[in-house]
């Protein structure tokens, strides 16, 4: 066991340049849009140092059913460069800002076939080690009514119903209540006056 850890430990040191610890990319997990529209894909990193001079971001764009990637945008030396022959030509732009640890870029005019998974890559050096993060972009003609969405609307439809149901049967205990009360207070009054009467009488 530890000659697999001491292995595990010379690989990983042979990897890592000196000096370099490990850099977390995030991106979200999956985007709607329509066709027509425009859509900014966010990328960020977390690394403990101060974002350096020679930050980058790398995006590329794998269509759906397709095993290959292809390189749409990349930042470095302070510089962007974006894709201009490739399936988003003139329709990506760089608009993040690297200074403040945002590589995002804007997506323009959706197409049907842009459906597909967009990966960024982040580089802090000496911090460059760490896995790209990817992000799914789903187009729609119209975008689809969301699960979530129908299920708050039925928990909603049964709060109100239940909610409802607890004002009916208050009130009807009230309405109950003040029913029982007036004939009380209705009885009470007829003995009083039958004793009145009575007691006239005797006299």
């Amino acid at each position: 066991m530890l000659r697999v850890l001491a292995l595990a430990s010379v690989v990983l040191l042979g990897i890592a340049p000196e000096g370099s610890q490990a850099i977390s990319i995030y991106t979200g997990w999956e985007r709607h849009a329509l066709v027509g529209s425009d859509i900014r894909l966010s990328c960020s990193f977390f690394s403990w140092r101060f974002v350096s001079d020679d930050v980058s971001f790398s995006w590329s764009y794998r269509p759906d059913g397709s095993r290959e990637s292809i390189a749409i945008a990349h930042y470095a030396g302070g510089e962007p460069y974006t894709d201009n022959k490739g399936p988003f030509k003139d329709r990506v732009e760089f608009v993040g800002n690297p200074k403040n640890r945002d590589g995002s870029i804007l997506l323009k005019n959706l197409d049907l076939n842009d459906n597909g998974t967009f990966t960024c890559d982040a580089k802090n050096p000496p911090d460059i080690v760490g896995r790209p993060s990817s992000v799914r972009l789903l187009v729609f003609e119209q975008l689809p009514i969301q699960a979530g969405v129908i299920t708050g609307a039925i928990i909603g439809v049964v709060l109100g119903l239940l909610v409802l149901i607890v004002v009916i049967y208050y009130l009807m205990r009230f309405l109950v209540a003040r029913r029982v009360f007036s004939l009380s207070v209705s009885k009470h009054g007829k003995k009083k006056k039958e004793g009145s009467q009575q007691r006239q009488i005797k006299v």
